[in-house]
């Protein structure tokens, strides 16, 4: 690893940014380098900058590549270097507006019913309960689960902050009966030889289900999360309180529920309906 290399993670560290931001970082500031080989990154002109930016954007990548490529350059000049703020004449991609894939109700029973291992259930049982990401499962710590105040506590979640989510009675029911019988020392849930349980792992119990399910979605784990948020916005629960419950900074990344929601539709006829034809 190169010294520039070396000094641009170290600060990365050092300002805290997430693991798989320094990865993702890193990553795209080596290539960046390597492009540039044999020529010294600190004085390159803007020009240049925007003709290697420019190629990588006509490669054809997804948006979240290009605005990531950008920022890991931008992080450079601007952060370890020093220098002021430069805004780069290249249109950022916009990301692709896709509704995110959600269960209904009788799915998610269904789905539930295809685990047999009792471990295994109270995992997705608990991701979808709470509305958590398959991090914060993986992470969550038997200290997390709060049975006297009613909440599950997520520590350090995305963007570092701290957050209280539902407890299920149901699930503390599960909780109890699975602590006494696995005895986890640390983490809620654990691996066979200590220590938490992988993300792959859920993952796979995850895909096991749905397969056996037939259940005809392109879903994964974080399906739960958007299931949970959509059914409570369907039993009338306030837009407010679900960005909270899942840990959303803008309340306009909560609102993309409102276009899968259900509530309301079962009241509108389509004018096909109204027709009389046979």
């Amino acid at each position: 690893m190169s010294n520039e290399l070396m000094e641009y993670n170290r600060l990365l560290r050092f300002k805290n940014y997430s693991l798989s931001t320094i990865k993702t970082y890193t990553n795209y500031f080596e290539m960046f380098l390597d492009h540039f080989k044999g020529k010294e990154t600190n004085i390159l002109s803007k020009n240049e900058i925007m003709d290697f930016l420019l190629k990588e954007s006509e490669k054809g990548f997804s948006a979240a590549y290009q605005n990531q490529l950008v920022n890991s350059i931008k992080f450079y000049y601007e952060k370890v270097l020093g220098r002021q703020k430069e805004f780069y004449n290249l249109p950022r991609a916009k990301k692709q507006f896709k509704l995110p894939v959600v269960f209904s109700e009788e799915e998610i029973v269904q789905l539930f019913d295809q685990i047999d291992n009792f471990k295994h259930k109270c995992i997705l049982y608990l991701i979808y309960s709470a509305g958590l990401r398959i991090i914060e499962a993986a992470n969550m710590k038997i200290a997390d689960i709060d049975s006297t105040r009613n909440l599950i506590v997520i520590k350090g979640a995305k963007g570092k902050k701290d957050r209280n989510t539902l407890l299920s009675q149901t699930l503390l029911e599960m909780l109890r009966h699975y602590y006494k019988l696995y005895q986890p020392k640390e983490y809620l849930f654990e691996g066979e030889t200590g220590g938490q349980y992988s993300v792959k792992s859920i993952q796979n119990i995850f895909n096991k289900a749905l397969a056996s399910s037939g259940i005809k979605k392109e879903a994964t784990v974080h399906s739960l999360r958007h299931s949970f948020a959509t059914h409570l916005l369907e039993r009338g629960t306030d837009l407010r309180y679900i960005q909270e419950l899942l840990g959303h900074e803008s309340s306009k990344t909560t609102e993309i529920y409102t276009h899968i929601t259900k509530k309301g539709m079962d009241k509108i006829a389509s004018p096909l309906d109204n027709l009389d034809i046979q």
